[in-house]
């Protein structure tokens, strides 16, 4: 299973969520092709119904901790852009912002 899938898995079993996208963005980061290190993940959950956004990452987090404790080399994260939403939000924000380009590491 690619982290990406298992990003997923975990993330479906945990929350149940209404909507989920995990995006592979590691191509536009100085990293080997085929790299899973760089994610970002839009979740919609009731879940995170009054709870601060702060506390919704912690939730988040705590399912991936394996992943984001492991080293880069071994399929962990390296850096994961999160978007924890209610249905609320979600239907009165609309779109998620795009990733911005990487800065460093050469590209």
């Amino acid at each position: 299973m690619t982290t990406q899938e298992t990003i997923t898995a975990k993330l479906n079993n945990a929350f149940s969520p209404e909507h989920l996208e995990v995006i592979n963005e590691s191509f536009m980061h100085n990293v080997p092709e085929g790299s899973e290190s760089h994610f970002k993940i839009i979740i919609v959950c009731d879940d995170f119904k009054d709870k601060m956004l702060i506390a919704r990452h912690r939730l988040v987090n705590k399912v991936l901790a394996d992943e984001l404790n492991k080293e880069q080399s071994d399929g962990g994260i390296h850096a994961l852009a999160l978007h924890t939403m209610t249905m609320e939000e979600w239907f009165d924000k609309g779109k998620v912002a795009d990733s911005p380009e990487c800065l460093g590491g050469g590209k």
